[in-house]
C-alpha cells in the first residue's frame, strides 16, 4: 500500500525544524513552542497531530540519557527462542514494564543463533542480569540459550533533519 504524500507548507516546515531538535523542557511545551512560532496553542497541536496523522512525523516521545540518570548498565539480552513460538513469547517479553525494546531477529546459521532480542537497563550490571533472569523465568524451557550484550559507550542517534527555509 502506497502511502499518500503530504505538502508541507510554511508552518508545517517551521513546527518540524523547531521541534526536530527536542520539545521545550517546560511544563507547557506546546505552549512556549507556539509561542516561538508566532502561532496559537491549538494551531500548533492541530498541526502536530495532522503531520503526525500523515506519518510525516511518526512519533512524539521522550528519549532519556541513561548514563545521565545514573542507568548506566544497559544489556541487549538475546534469546535463543523456539521459531514456534518466538512471536507469543516476545510479545510477552515485550510487555515487561522494564524491557525498552523487544524484536525478533533472522538467525545466521554458524554464525548467530539467536532470533529475540530485548533491551534492559539497570545502575548496575547485576541489576541488569537480575532483569534477564526474570525474562529467562518467562521464556522457560522455550529458550535455548541466551547472552547479555552490555553497551560500553553512548551512540548518538538522530533520523533525517530539515533546516529551515
Amino acid at each position: 500500500m502506497e502511502q499518500a504524500r503530504y505538502a508541507l507548507d510554511e508552518l508545517d516546515r517551521r513546527l518540524v525544524v523547531a521541534t526536530q531538535e527536542g520539545l521545550p523542557l517546560d511544563v507547557d511545551p506546546w505552549g512556549v513552542l507556539a509561542q516561538r512560532l508566532g502561532e496559537e496553542r491549538g494551531v500548533v497541536m492541530a498541526r502536530l497531530r495532522a503531520l503526525k496523522d500523515a506519518g510525516v512525523i511518526r512519533r512524539i516521545a521522550a528519549v532519556p540519557n541513561h548514563y545521565r540518570i545514573g542507568v548506566t548498565a544497559n544489556g541487549m539480552t538475546v534469546w535463543d527462542v523456539d521459531d514456534a513460538r518466538v512471536d507469543e513469547l516476545g510479545a510477552r517479553v515485550g510487555a515487561l514494564d522494564f524491557v525498552t525494546h523487544c524484536y525478533r531477529r533472522p538467525r545466521r546459521p554458524g554464525v548467530w543463533r539467536y532470533n529475540l532480542f530485548a533491551m534492559v537497563h539497570g545502575a548496575t550490571r547485576d541489576e541488569a542480569q537480575e532483569k534477564a533472569g526474570r525474562i529467562a523465568a518467562l521464556l522457560g524451557d522455550a529458550a535455548q540459550a541466551h547472552e547479555i550484550l552490555f553497551s560500553t559507550c553512548v551512540l548518538k542517534k538522530s533520523g533525517f533533519r530539515m533546516t529551515g527555509g
